[in-house]
Formats: C-alpha cells, structure tokens, sequence
C-alpha cells in the first residue's frame, strides 16, 4: 500500500524516534508498505517518520542509481533501530533533495564511510561498512531518526535562501508529484 509522505512543517518530522520493539508493529508489512512508497515517489530512501510514525527504522533503494554509483547496485533493504557506530573523517559533498522537501536541494558535506549497526526485518543483528553514496543515502535517512532534515546540514546563508520554499511547504503551498500529506 502506498502511504502518504509527510512533508516540512509536520510535527513528527521534528519528533524523536522510539526503537522498534519486536511484535510490536507489523515490520514486514510496514517494510513493504514503504518501499512500495519509495518505488513510487521515485526515492531512494524513506524514514518512518516521514510516513508518519516516531519509530527508528527506514527503506532504501539504490537500484536505480546503479548506473552512476555501482555500489548502489544491489542496495534495497530495511534498517532497524540503527546506530551509526563510526563515521570517518574524510568526507564528500552532493546536492541532496528529501521527498518530504519537494523542490528543495542544496549541496550537503557528509562522511564518505560510516560503520553502522541494525536489525533486518526478522530483527538480526548486523554491522556493515557503508561508502560513497551507500553512506549518503543510510546518513540522510539516519537524520530522520535524529529528528532532523538535509537543510539542517547546510551553512546559515544556504538556509536562509531555503527559508522561503521552506515557509511554502509548511503552509501547504506546494504539492509534490507522489501521494503525500500536508
């Protein structure tokens, strides 16, 4: 099922998040459900917050990025209660855009590898090592569970030419090309 995303100015996108306890959603499901929403919003990477729900776990999909970034070639799972456990001090800068910021994208400085622990669907443990847009994509997503958007990361002058789509959004005076929630 496709599921509304929200978008700036939704409370829950500011909201800390809660671990996803066992039992206690159906996390296949809401898996399913949000890569569905990903697919179709044409993303590549959805948080629980954005549809929604205070809860630590969020979907990527970099299949369709494979062409560009091959190590993305096979990077479609479910992370669970994840922990980034290192992040390394080199780093690299790309225009990011947020499906819950229709029409915004700035230049962002992230760590170029970054070693993080979660649990699969079936709540197994596991630590990998992610690079390049691998760990972009896991750090934007990892923002949401921090309460946090890309614009956060961009210097006072880039966000203060953002306030303004940002304002629009908020106030519901932008709509998106997916099924979302204002």
């Amino acid at each position: 099922m496709i599921l509304p995303i929200y978008l700036y100015g939704q409370p829950v996108l500011r909201r800390p998040t809660e671990d996803v306890a066992p039992g206690e959603l159906d996390v296949k499901q809401l898996v399913s459900d949000m890569q569905e929403t990903l697919l179709a919003a044409e993303g590549c990477g959805l948080a629980a917050p954005q549809v929604g729900l205070s809860k630590r776990l969020f979907v990527v999909d970099g299949t369709e990025l494979a062409e560009d970034y091959p190590e993305c070639k096979d990077f479609k799972q479910a992370f669970i209660n994840p922990e980034i456990i290192e992040e390394s001090e080199e780093t690299s800068v790309y225009s990011e855009g947020c499906l819950s910021l229709p029409g915004i994208s700035e230049n962002v400085t992230r760590p170029r590898t970054i070693k993080i622990r979660y649990q699969d669907e079936d709540f197994v443990e596991h630590v990998d090592t992610l690079t390049d847009f691998k760990a972009r994509i896991v750090l934007h997503e990892y923002d949401h569970l921090e309460a946090h958007v890309f614009t956060d990361r961009i210097s006072p002058i880039r966000r203060q030419f953002c306030k303004t789509k940002l304002t629009n959004i908020a106030k519901g005076k932008t709509v998106a090309r997916y099924k979302y929630k204002r």
